[in-house]
């Protein structure tokens, strides 16, 4: 199942004057990221301030990558992106990082 989101970015910065409208995008992922934000947390692997903005962006990047895995710019990265993920969800690499 596809989950749709909206994410918009804005700086809060009065020096950035390169877009003050800043910028919205839809995006899909096969994950209910929302959900997960609240899973990352609960393995305390980072602190409670970072784990929106990492489980968020990971999400991002790891949606595209999967669309893109075969072409030159993810292929060597793929498996190893694998291997942090199954870490991360505490499976056969190791556990959850320290």
């Amino acid at each position: 199942m596809q989950h749709t989101y909206r994410v918009t970015v804005q700086s809060l910065s009065a020096e950035d004057t390169v877009s003050e409208a800043g910028l919205t995008f839809d995006v899909t992922n096969h994950d209910e990221i929302l959900g997960l934000v609240d899973r990352v947390a609960a393995r305390q692997v980072l602190p409670k301030d970072e784990v929106a903005e990492f489980t968020i962006g990971l999400k991002l990047f790891s949606e595209v990558m999967l669309r893109h895995r075969r072409e030159p710019l993810f292929a060597e990265f793929f498996p190893h992106f694998g291997a942090f993920m199954k870490r991360l969800k505490g499976g056969s690499e190791g556990g959850p990082p320290s």
